[in-house]
């Protein structure tokens, strides 16, 4: 029986993933770990990896038109809905039992929670009365409508945005993932890579507009390299790539590979939207100048 008392509370993540592993026979593990290693390196090889529209936000050469529809079909297709998928995942790890041994859920659980504990705006540490630190103002869906504030957009220009056909696709599609844990989670791992790659770019094309990026949504993604600064995508997309290794079986592999590329694909379509729409919003200023 686990003592509380001498139970070691240091590296959760680490805790985490060595339980996770302890869930699975050494050969299950090493078999799955080979699956999703050789998946991310496909999808790290990806066209989205590559796409025209990283450079052209990191080149800040976008008006401000044009990323205030970006945000807004950004946050259509993928901010509204993160958290929703990580609860979605939450709940769906029940699916690991009976497979597995009891409570072997709940180790995943434990690492979607330190994600979960970031997104919603917790802080590590404890308050004065000793309590978990955080706020919900700190959460990152807040904090990104907060960016849209930045850029002028009202309450009702939210309330009466149509998104475009590809931004709905996309979200309609890591929403149909919900009903079961290693789709959602493939998803999810997939939806963290698309984040690192684009939040660097979205954050300097935001910045050369003149607004704001060094507190708030910007300060928690598109900075995974600035040791000052809070954020944490690179571990949660490893964690997450670690949640679907426990949950894989090796039937699912066609399955899921054949989804997470379909995702990648997606993305894809959703950025050469973009890029035709600035196009258009450039073009308009352009004569709306002349």
């Amino acid at each position: 029986m686990t003592s509380l008392a001498s139970a070691d509370l240091n590296n959760p993540r680490q805790q985490a993933i060595t339980a996770m592993k302890a869930s699975l026979t050494a050969d299950q593990w090493a078999e799955n770990a080979r699956f999703v290693a050789a998946l991310r390196q496909e999808i790290s090889a990806h066209p989205v990896s590559r796409h025209p529209a990283i450079d052209i936000l990191n080149r800040g050469v976008l008006d401000h038109a044009a990323m205030r529809r970006i945000h807004l079909e950004y946050r259509h297709a993928i901010v509204q809905i993160f958290t929703d998928a990580l609860l979605a995942a939450q709940m769906q790890s029940r699916q690991l039992e009976p497979r597995l041994a009891p409570a072997s859920k709940m180790a995943g659980r434990f690492l979607l929670t330190l994600n979960i504990l970031d997104e919603f705006g917790f802080r590590p540490g404890k308050d004065a009365e000793g309590h978990y630190r955080g706020n919900p103002t700190c959460a990152h869906y807040p904090l990104f409508e907060a960016v849209l504030d930045d850029y002028g957009v009202t309450v009702e220009d939210r309330a009466t945005f149509r998104p475009t056909g590809i931004a709905t696709e996309v979200r309609d599609f890591l929403e149909a993932s919900y009903g079961s844990y290693t789709d959602v989670a493939a998803l999810l791992a997939v939806a963290e890579e698309e984040v690192i790659l684009f939040s660097p770019p979205l954050r300097r094309a935001t910045g050369a507009l003149g607004l704001p990026v060094d507190d708030g949504y910007y300060y928690v993604h598109g900075v995974s390299e600035d040791v000052t600064a809070e954020a944490a995508d690179d571990d949660h997309e490893d964690d997450l790539w670690f949640i679907l290794t426990q949950s894989l079986t090796s039937d699912q592999y066609d399955h899921v590979r054949a989804i997470s590329l379909a995702y990648c694909d997606l993305w894809v379509r959703f950025w050469d939207e973009q890029l035709v729409l600035a196009g258009m919003a450039l073009a308009e200023t352009e004569a709306g100048l002349g």
